[in-house]
């Protein structure tokens, strides 16, 4: 809220500026509406719509608005939006959408401000798919599922994401961005040179006759992808260890589409937009899955999530955009700078922190803005209380001497270690030890 004597102030000067007709003096209450309207103040709308054909019947979604940071505190609320598209059976997806979630929450110190809260989801996301693979593979079950988990916070997107499922934002005015990372090992090179400096071998399936078909796959276990949660039956360097993009919108608003392949295996992002322009975030959701099945047929479990995210009062799905025929990605985003504190410009999406390495000392030792947010004798990942001395030091291991820092946290429980080397291929996976 501005000071009454800034609005009077402000006012004035408008009176005093020479123009052709003279100004009459606005009443008080339209001055602070005005203001009001200016600043945009308040938490966007949040409306969604989804959609699905089944194939297989190992697609999941989790959809949930009134989420409370502060349990019993209304204004606090955030909303998650996720896809979990399992592979080689549908038990990997069921665990994931039922204890992801929690995982990454408890993950979160308790008693934070929303700044600290949002500043901390990173490291937690990657902390909760971590212990959400851990809990699955205790169960000796072989399936998998890809993930792209967004969670919303006012104007602040954050996704995290493991395999081929995407989410893509759409501003108002009509830009394109990619919030997620592909970890299909055909398109992603530095995928494959972490896979066979980890012990992994990458090829395509071989004939009888010594031609190879096919996408290129990891084996032992010929999958696909690089990252995952589950897929015991692959080595352990296909890492649940997500990418992880946060950005903040304009007051402007904006589009999310979050599917599955069954979607993007027939549409590209800038088609998937377009064929749903103006329609409301239901009606979109069921379009876009009616357009990808209509180019390639229903040959997998097709979902989508369509999330508008708009300015209070404009209960409406998004125009279409002023930039006709632009669909192009934004391989750039503004970057926060010390001094952003004020509301952004109109149709601005500004980055906040991107992360995709899968080396979990590296996803784990974030700078954040309070040095004790995380408590020293509790793992980092799964949240197991240690007694001091107990702990592991994510930097023990460091192949990297000027990050040596044994003493320094955060730490790990021996298990989360054991799990931390086999990931970078230190010791053997489980798979291989037991063949």
């Amino acid at each position: 809220m501005v000071p009454l004597a800034v609005l009077l102030k402000r006012e004035f000067r408008e009176e005093t500026m020479p123009t052709k007709q003279e100004h009459q003096m606005v009443p008080l209450a339209v001055l602070l509406k005005r203001e009001l309207s200016n600043e945009k103040i308040g938490k966007p709308d949040i409306i969604h719509g989804e959609a699905n054909q089944s194939k297989k019947g190992e697609d999941f979604t989790l959809l949930k608005t009134e989420c409370e940071r502060v349990p019993g505190d209304e204004v606090t609320t955030f909303s998650v939006f996720a896809i979990f598209d399992g592979h080689n059976g549908s038990e990997a997806a069921i665990y994931a959408r039922e204890n992801l979630l929690n995982n990454v929450l408890g993950a979160i110190p308790s008693d934070i401000s929303r700044d600290e809260w949002l500043a901390t989801l990173p490291r937690a996301l990657v902390a909760g798919f971590v212990k959400t693979d851990k809990g699955f593979q205790e169960k000796a079950q072989t399936s998998g599922t890809t993930v792209t988990f967004v969670i919303i916070d006012g104007w602040v997107i954050t996704v995290a994401s493991v395999g081929d499922s995407r989410c893509i934002l759409e501003s108002a005015e009509g830009d394109i961005y990619s919030l997620s990372a592909d970890h299909r090992l055909e398109c992603n090179e530095e995928e494959r040179e972490r896979i066979t400096a980890s012990g992994g071998e990458v090829s395509r399936l071989s004939t009888g006759s010594g031609a190879e078909i096919g996408p290129l796959r990891c084996w032992p276990g010929g999958l696909c992808l690089s990252r995952s949660i589950g897929d015991m039956d692959v080595g352990e360097f296909i890492v649940p260890v997500p990418y992880v993009k946060q950005v903040k919108l304009s007051t402007a608003g904006g589009r999310l589409i979050i599917s599955s392949d069954g979607v993007w295996d027939a549409l590209s992002s800038e088609m998937a937009l377009n064929c749903s322009r103006g329609m409301p975030a239901d009606a979109a959701a069921a379009q876009i899955v009616k357009e990808a099945i209509q180019l390639k047929g229903l040959r997998d479990d097709t979902t989508c999530i369509v999330v508008d995210i708009l300015p209070q009062e404009k209960q409406t799905s998004l125009p279409p955009h002023k930039k006709q025929g632009k669909g192009v990605f934004k391989s750039m985003f503004r970057r926060k700078s010390a001094e952003s504190t004020s509301c952004l410009e109109p149709d601005i999406v500004e980055e906040i922190f991107e992360e995709g390495s899968a080396m979990l000392a590296e996803r784990l030792d974030i700078e954040y803005p309070l040095c004790n947010l995380f408590k020293l004798f509790i793992c980092a990942v799964c949240q197991l209380e240690m007694k001091p001395g107990e702990g592991i030091s994510v930097h023990g291991s460091s192949s990297n001497p000027g990050k040596l820092r044994p003493w320094d946290g955060p730490f790990l429980c021996e298990s989360c270690q054991a799990k931390k080397e086999a990931m970078e291929g230190k010791r053997p996976s489980r798979s291989s030890a037991t063949d």
